[in-house]
C-alpha cells in the first residue's frame, strides 16, 4: 500500500456520492506496502478504504473482487467490495481501476503469540474451504512461472553468494513442482500474502483478512507456508518459532487436516514461500517505482529465512 496515484477531496466525494456512502469527512492516503494506491476514505456513514489499482488491470480484477464478496457473504471477515446502483463492484478513479471496501475493525498484531497464531491457523483453513466453490479462476500471478521470469532480471543486482543461492533454490522448486507429490496437493482460491500486516485482530479475536490482491488459485499448502514463514519465525534472524508454528499448524489441521501430500512437501513449500518473497523484494527493492509514499522492503529478510528454511527444514511434529 503506498500513494502513486493523487485523489483529490472531490474525486473522493464524487465516488462516495456514486456509491450512496455518504459525504465525505476525511480523506488520507495510506503509507506502507509498494503494489497499489490506498486511502482511508472516512465519510458521515462510515469507514472504508480505496484502492486505485496500479499494475493489476481491469480484466484481472474482478477475480479478486468477487473472490472478497463470496468469502464475506460465506463468513469469513473480510473486506466486501461496494458496489454502485448497477451492482458493479470495480469503479475508475484517476483514469485507474479501483475499489472501495469497508474497513475492517481492530489493528494488526504485529508481535503474535501462539494464541494469534492458532487464530490465523484456523480462519486461513476456514478460508480455503470456503473458497471451494468460487467459480472464477486465476493463477497465483507471483507464482512459479513469475519467479522463472523474474529471477535474471535481478541476478545483476546481487553478489554472487547470493546468485548461487538463487539459482539453486528456483531450480529445486522447478524439481518439487514436477513431482507427483505436487500434483497431488490440494488447490483452490488463496491469499498467498497473508502477513502479519494484513490481518485485523481486537485483541485475541481475529477481526478480519484484507489485502487479497495477490490472490490466485494455488496450492493451499503454499498459502500456509507463507503464514507460517512470516508469523512463526523470530524476524531479526528468520529462525524458526515452534510453538508459534505448532499452534497454527494445529488450529489448521482441526479445520482442514492436511494431506499425505501435504505433510510431505511442508519443507519444501516453506522454502518456497521464502523464495517467492525474496524474489518480490529484490524486484521492488532494485527496480522500485515512484510513489509519494513507499518504502521497499528489505529483501536480505527473506534471503535469511530461505536460508533457515533450508538448513532446518520445517517438519510436522
Amino acid at each position: 500500500m503506498a500513494v502513486f496515484t493523487e485523489v483529490s477531496n472531490p474525486q473522493a466525494r464524487e465516488l462516495l456520492r456514486t456509491l450512496q456512502l455518504g459525504e465525505l469527512v476525511e480523506l488520507r492516503g495510506i503509507e506502507g506496502g509498494i503494489e497499489n494506491t490506498n486511502y482511508f476514505l472516512t465519510s458521515d456513514r462510515g469507514e472504508y478504504v480505496l484502492t486505485l489499482f496500479e499494475r493489476l488491470t481491469a480484466e484481472q480484477l474482478p477475480f479478486y473482487l468477487h473472490l472478497m464478496k463470496h468469502l464475506a457473504h460465506s463468513g469469513i471477515p473480510v473486506p466486501d467490495p461496494c458496489a454502485d446502483k448497477h451492482g458493479e463492484i470495480l469503479h475508475t478513479v484517476c483514469g485507474k481501476p479501483a475499489a472501495v471496501v469497508n474497513k475492517l475493525r481492530g489493528r494488526s498484531q504485529l508481535a503474535p503469540q501462539a494464541v494469534h497464531c492458532a487464530a490465523v491457523g484456523g480462519m486461513l483453513a476456514r478460508m480455503h474451504l470456503a473458497g471451494r466453490d468460487y467459480d472464477r479462476q486465476q493463477p497465483n500471478l507471483r507464482g512459479l512461472p513469475w519467479w522463472n521470469d523474474t529471477v535474471p532480471v535481478v541476478l545483476p543486482h546481487i553478489g554472487e553468494p547470493q546468485q548461487a543461492l538463487l539459482r539453486a533454490e528456483l531450480a529445486y522448486q522447478n524439481h518439487v513442482a514436477a513431482s507427483p507429490a505436487y500434483a497431488a496437493l490440494p488447490r483452490g482460491p488463496v491469499h498467498a500474502d497473508l502477513f502479519r500486516d494484513n490481518v485485523m485482530f481486537e485483541g485475541e479475536t481475529l477481526t478480519g483478512f484484507f489485502d487479497f490482491y495477490f490472490a490466485g488459485v494455488d496450492t493451499w499448502l503454499f498459502d500456509l507456508a507463507v503464514c507460517l514463514n512470516d508469523w512463526c519465525i523470530d524476524l531479526p534472524t528468520g529462525v524458526h518459532d515452534a510453538p508459534r508454528a505448532q499452534a497454527m499448524i494445529d488450529a489448521y489441521q482441526a479445520v482442514r487436516p492436511l494431506t499425505a501430500a501435504e505433510r510431505e512437501l511442508l519443507p519444501a513449500m516453506a522454502r518456497a514461500g521464502a523464495l517467492r518473497f525474496w524474489i518480490s523484494r529484490l524486484w521492488d527493492f532494485y527496480l522500485p517505482r515512484e510513489a509519494s509514499m513507499l518504502k521497499p522492503h528489505d529483501p536480505t529478510h527473506f534471503e535469511r529465512v530461505l536460508q533457515q528454511r533450508i538448513a532446518h527444514p520445517l517438519r510436522l511434529a
